[in-house]
C-alpha cells in the first residue's frame, strides 16, 4: 500500500535504492495541446497531446526554430518543471517525516530535557497542496506536418517538425511569402495616427524594399533547392555559374534546359511582372534603389531616368507577393513531374 500522500495527478510508482519514479499528470489547453521547451535555445512551441501520445518512447523530438535535437523528455517546459518538481518535494518532505518518526518515535507523549538541553517531538500528517498549474501562451493556428500528420503550433519563424525535423522548401517559401503578407495586412489597420510616422520617417517605404528583397531570396532559395533534389550531378552542372538562381531568366533557362520544364510557359501572363519584381530587387540591394541603365533596360515600361531612385507601392508589393507565390508551384509542379 502506498505510505505516501499526493495530489490529483501524480501516481508514485514506488523507487528501489536512490530512484523514485512518478507519473505527472500534464494538463493541455482547451485545444489538446502541451507545451515543449527547447532546452538550447529557450523557445517554446505546443503539440497535440493525442499525436505524442502515439509517438515512441524512445522520440528524438526536435525544436522547430533552430532545430536543436535530443530526447523529447529533454523538452519540459519551465512551468512543467515545477509542476513536477513539486511532487518530488512533497516525497522528500514525507520522507524525512518518516525519518524522524522512526528517531523520535513515542516522544509525542513526553519530553525529554536535562539542565542543557529539552527536545521535544510531535508527528504531524502531511496533507499535500494541489499541484502548481500550467498557464503557457495558447495557440493561435495549429499546422499539420504534410509528411508525418503531427498537429503542433509555433510562435515565430520556424524551419523544423518536431518529430520528422526539416521542413519540405516549399512549405518554408509559402510560410514566408505568408509572413510578408500578414505584414502588410497588419501595416493596412493601422489608424492614421499611427501610420504617419511610418510614413514620414521611410518605415513604409523601407518595408516595402525589404518585402521585395525577401520575394527574390524566397524564390532563390525554393529554386535552388529543388534543382538539387531532382538533379544527381547539380554541382557540377552548377560549376562556374554564379548566383545563378538570383537571375530569374537565367534559372529559368536552366530548368528548361536540364528540367526539361519552362515555368515561363505557367506564368506568361505574369513574367513581365516578375522581371520588374527582380530588377527592383537588384537595384534595392546593390544600389539603393537608384535607377541605373540595366535596370531601365530590364524594365521598358519604367518612366524614371537613370540616376533618378525607385519607389514602390503597396500595389507593387502585393503583385509581387501574388506572383512569387504562383512562380512557387510552378516550380513545386517541376518537382511533381522531374
Amino acid at each position: 500500500m502506498n505510505q505516501f500522500r499526493f495530489p490529483d495527478g501524480v501516481e508514485y510508482l514506488g523507487g528501489s535504492g536512490d530512484e523514485v519514479r512518478f507519473n505527472v499528470n500534464m494538463p493541455t489547453d482547451d485545444d489538446g495541446h502541451f507545451g515543449r521547451e527547447c532546452p538550447d535555445c529557450n523557445q517554446i512551441f505546443r503539440v497535440s497531446a493525442d499525436d505524442y501520445d502515439a509517438l515512441p518512447d524512445d522520440l528524438t523530438l526536435w525544436c522547430v526554430y533552430c532545430g536543436h535535437s535530443d530526447d523529447h523528455r529533454e523538452f519540459i517546459t519551465q512551468q512543467q518543471m515545477e509542476r513536477a518538481t513539486r511532487a518530488a518535494r512533497d516525497y522528500a518532505s514525507q520522507l524525512f517525516g518518516q525519518m524522524l518518526d522512526d528517531t523520535f518515535g513515542g516522544m509525542a507523549r513526553r519530553s525529554r530535557n536535562n539542565s542543557f538541553v529539552k527536545i521535544s517531538y510531535r508527528s504531524t500528517p502531511f496533507y499535500p497542496e494541489p499541484l502548481p498549474g500550467i498557464n503557457e501562451e495558447s495557440l493561435i493556428r495549429e499546422r499539420i506536418c504534410e509528411r508525418c500528420r503531427l498537429h503542433y503550433a509555433v510562435y515565430g519563424e520556424h524551419r523544423f517538425c518536431p518529430v520528422c525535423g526539416p521542413l519540405p522548401a516549399m512549405t518554408v517559401a509559402l510560410d514566408a511569402i505568408d509572413a510578408d503578407e500578414t505584414r502588410l495586412d497588419a501595416l493596412a489597420k493601422l489608424p492614421a495616427v499611427a501610420l504617419r510616422p511610418l510614413r514620414e520617417t521611410g518605415v513604409l517605404d523601407r518595408t516595402y524594399a525589404d518585402t521585395i528583397e525577401n520575394v527574390v531570396g524566397t524564390v532563390e532559395t525554393l529554386a535552388e533547392k529543388t534543382f538539387h533534389e531532382f538533379v544527381p550531378n547539380a554541382d557540377a552542372l552548377l560549376r562556374g555559374r554564379g548566383k545563378i538562381f538570383q537571375r530569374l531568366n537565367d534559372f529559368a533557362d536552366l530548368y528548361r534546359d536540364i528540367l526539361q520544364r519552362d515555368i515561363r510557359l505557367d506564368l506568361a501572363d505574369s513574367w513581365a511582372d516578375l522581371e520588374a519584381v527582380w530588377a527592383a530587387r537588384h537595384i534595392f540591394t546593390h544600389n539603393d534603389g537608384i535607377v541605373d541603365p540595366k535596370y531601365l533596360a530590364s524594365a521598358p515600361s519604367c518612366s524614371l531616368r537613370e540616376g533618378q531612385r525607385l519607389r514602390v507601392d503597396d500595389h507593387f508589393v502585393r503583385r509581387a507577393l501574388e506572383i512569387a507565390k504562383r512562380l512557387c508551384f510552378a516550380l513545386a509542379n517541376t518537382h511533381l513531374e522531374a
